[in-house]
């Protein structure tokens, strides 16, 4: 039997404002608008290749700070 320090319940806090900033990973990927173009070209590749790889770290970052900012201590 475990006691009632042992019992998982769940967490009171998922509800942070920060976690509204998950969405702008999902949704700069979709506009269409920044892929309409070949150039500027960055180290010889087109913009749709780098921006691909700025989109990864602008995934990465934002869900690193939300989850910096809504862990607990």
């Amino acid at each position: 039997m475990t006691g009632p320090e042992e019992r998982t319940t769940p967490r009171a806090g998922d509800r942070s404002p920060w976690n509204w900033l998950l969405f702008i990973p999902i949704v700069v990927p979709l506009l269409t608008f920044l892929f309409n173009a070949d150039g500027p070209r960055l180290l010889g590749f087109p913009r749709f290749y780098w921006l691909q790889l700025a989109f990864i770290v602008l995934g990465v970052g934002t869900t690193t700070l939300v989850y910096e900012m809504t862990k607990r201590r």
